[in-house]
């Protein structure tokens, strides 16, 4: 095979055979056809009868389109809507302007059905119409640091209009001024300064204003030079301008500033400074946000005292619905601050002019061309639940993100398209939105719904498949009143089909956990995918989905019941992952967590409170020494230990009265019933409640007793022996928690 056929070969299988992914169903609960096609885009229905066998729950009837197939399921008895396109508008492209609109993007209207999940392609094209009209509005800074640009753009007017020319015949320049607000600190609120902001000895000075409208869209030269001569400069205060508020007059006083519907809209802003934005007007007390709204009374814009600043967000949301790109002219200084708001303001570029902007025209005509170059699709708003994503089909494609394409150094009169993929995820009502190219008027209306319902095409009426008292919807019965049952063949007759499907639940859960069908109220179980049955009074028991080791159901050494596992003799663990030993659990003195746990996979399982490894310790334990307090005092006092079996429960296995302690283990120093200190220890032994115990033999008196024995001694001791009538007069009381430490 020579290299030509193999490669064809390759491509061939890459397209068509080995690269496909797999489809796959991902199903949850399914009890009809609905829940099947609205569960995953390519989930498919059987609605051929007897499809299911005996035992098995219908939801075996959702699945792809291949293995319902390989189950036996007809062709053309499976249920799998698919995505409709329907193409309701498609002018075709225009090659050039002429009088009427052009056609710059094609097509103008789709409709389209989507089956909720699954994604649906077409394309747009895109063709700029050659000599396609300008519509470009110099707006000027006319701060006094300006003083030496304005008097080079009043000379450069008549070379503006022969760049513009050289683009299209259909040329029209504007013309618009700006400073700052009039109100301090922006700029000097003194009288004379308002009516003269300029240095003294400048003789031409116009009084300051926020932004002025000076010349609507024009063809004439020689107008736009004479208004452009007219104009003079003006001042402020601080550094930062207004830019902001004369761009968005700029942008949405349309009928004012004169803009054309079928043109390119450019804005040039002409400045040596940074803007002021939303917020800064706060410093002269001024807090109503901008509204974005046309304000224009006799060429000025009157609230420029009255409102804040426009956030850019604002502005730049503005200058897309209106379909205008913004050419920053600015000078050096000041070209970063402009790259950054280039970033937030789609469709802008930035230029940098000269000292005395007299390269403004050939900045402007480059600009032009890096904005016309690139050409970005993307959406407005989109409905809930509804993702677009492009893809751009040119020579030089950007991927800057998938929710808009863009395509750089097109050419003029270059066809281009874009792959657009719309997905609906869930299902929806009729919702539209709109692509277009940023900066052109063109759109594309989509109109997207959902289809969420099977089309089965089954006959009305009572049907013999589910014994004359019951229709088939889609494969399966729909019982008349009274009639239950996967074949509606239980009559319930008088008694409430309500109560005798609740005696199918489980604590008011679902039917047969959805794992069988309520037959006359009883669950009759369906068999699980793997081929054995659910079982239990509610199905709610299968065998198939207990604890997992080393990817083995119980660890292949059990058996797996109603979830949990079974182990085979000498195996334990909630896996059945460990062979039975107490190797790992045996303590020093040969016993099995010192008795005080259980011994499972080999490592000591310690009951409440104990300690591992061995369970020898007991931290959060009440202490013994008050625990055993009773006991001891019983056997300290008394002359036999069976005396006190009642108070110790054959707690202490032994104990010793002794002159000196011979145990390692803790002191206890407490209060006995009759108020003399006793000294004892314990030593746990095997086992939870077992202890040895040493109690010593002498017992000391407690302070308050010997301080009323020094008292009486020794003349009121013969009183107190001689008076029947005394009482003695102190009371003791020994605190319970008070361990002697």
């Amino acid at each position: 095979m020579d290299w030509c056929k193999l490669s064809l070969l390759l491509l061939m299988l890459g397209k068509h055979g080995l690269c496909l992914q797999e489809e796959v169903c991902s199903k949850s609960v399914i009890t009809s056809c609905k829940d099947c096609i609205t569960s995953g885009p390519f989930c498919s229905w059987c609605k051929q009868l007897n499809f299911t066998k005996a035992g098995e729950q219908e939801a075996v009837r959702c699945d792809s389109r291949a293995k319902l197939i390989a189950r036996g399921c007809e062709r053309e008895q499976i249920i799998s809507p698919q995505n409709k396109e329907d193409i309701k508008q498609k002018d075709p492209l225009s090659q050039s302007f002429d009088s009427k609109e052009p056609v710059q993007m094609t097509p103008q209207k789709i409709n389209l059905i989507l089956r909720p999940g699954l994604p649906h392609k077409f394309n747009v094209s895109f063709k700029r119409a050659e000599g396609y009209p300008v519509d470009l509005y110099y707006l000027m800074d006319l701060s006094y640091s300006m003083k030496d640009d304005l008097a080079n753009v009043k000379k450069l007017g008549g070379n503006l209009f022969d760049a513009l020319n050289k683009i299209t015949k259909h040329a029209k320049i504007g013309f618009g001024a700006f400073v700052d607000k009039t109100v301090l600190p922006y700029t000097n609120t003194n009288e004379e300064k308002l009516k003269k902001p300029c240095d003294e000895n400048e003789s031409q000075c116009q009084a300051a204003f926020g932004y002025r409208h000076v010349l609507s869209m024009t063809p004439s030269r020689e107008t736009f030079t004479q208004k452009v001569t007219e104009q003079f400069i003006s001042g402020n205060l601080d550094s930062p301008e207004g830019s902001l508020d004369a761009m968005m007059q700029a942008a949405v006083c349309e009928d004012k500033i004169g803009w054309r519907n079928n043109s390119t809209r450019l804005i040039v802003l002409a400045t040596d400074a940074g803007f002021h934005m939303a917020g800064d007007g706060k410093l002269a007390g001024i807090l109503e946000p901008n509204d974005e709204l046309c304000h224009m009374k006799d060429n000025l814009y009157v609230k420029s005292n009255e409102m804040d600043y426009p956030s850019v967000g604002q502005l730049a949301m503005q200058l897309e619905q209106n379909n205008i790109q913004p050419i920053f002219a600015v000078t050096e200084n000041v070209k970063n601050v402009y790259m950054e708001l280039t970033k937030m303001i789609p469709k802008s570029v930035v230029g940098v002019l000269s000292s005395d902007s007299n390269n403004v025209v050939q900045l402007i005509e480059n600009a032009y061309k890096n904005l016309t170059s690139k050409v970005t699709v993307t959406h407005d708003i989109l409905p809930d639940n509804v993702r677009v994503e492009y893809l751009a089909l040119c020579d030089h494609r950007i991927n800057d993100s998938p929710n808009k394409g863009v395509c750089d150094q097109v050419q003029a009169e270059q066809e281009i398209s874009f792959e657009v993929t719309v997905t609906a995820d869930t299902c929806m009502m009729e919702k539209s939105f709109t692509i277009s190219p940023l900066g052109i008027k063109d759109k594309l209306t989509v109109t997207i719904s959902t289809n969420c319902e099977c089309q089965c095409n089954d006959i009305e009426g009572n049907n013999r498949h589910c014994n004359n008292t019951g229709s088939i919807t889609c494969g399966i019965c729909s019982c008349n009143q009274g009639f239950v049952g996967q074949f509606c063949n239980c009559s319930v007759g008088n008694k409430d089909e309500g109560s005798i499907r609740a005696s199918c639940r489980r604590q008011n859960g679902t039917e047969c956990e959805g794992r069988g069908d309520c037959v006359c109220g009883r669950c009759q179980c369906h068999t699980t995918e793997q081929g054995s049955s659910y079982h239990g009074d509610y199905c709610e028991c299968d065998d198939e989905h207990c604890e997992k080791y080393e990817n083995k159901l119980c660890a292949g050494h059990g058996k797996c019941n109603c979830g949990k596992c079974q182990c085979e003799k000498d195996y334990q663990g909630t896996a059945c992952e460990c062979k039975i030993s107490e190797d790992g659990c045996r303590t020093p003195d040969n016993s099995v967590c010192y008795g005080r746990g259980n011994c499972i996979c080999n490592h000591c399982v310690c009951k409440g409170g104990y300690q591992r490894p061995y369970c020898k310790e007991c931290s959060g334990c009440t202490s013994v020494c008050l625990t055993k307090l009773s006991c001891i005092s019983c056997l300290g006092l008394s002359q036999s230990k069976e005396n006190c079996n009642n108070v110790c429960n054959n707690s202490i296995s032994k104990y010793e009265k002794v002159e000196k302690f011979n145990l390692q283990s803790k002191e206890c120093h407490q209060k006995d019933s009759e108020g003399c200190w006793i000294k004892f220890k314990l030593e746990q032994l095997t086992g939870e409640d077992n202890y040895s115990a040493e109690i010593l033999k002498k017992r000391g008196m407690s302070l308050i007793v010997r301080l009323f024995f020094c008292s009486l001694l020794p003349h009121q001791l013969h009183f107190r022996a001689d008076n029947p009538l005394f009482k003695n007069p102190t009371t003791t009381v020994a605190n319970p928690l008070f361990t002697g430490e």
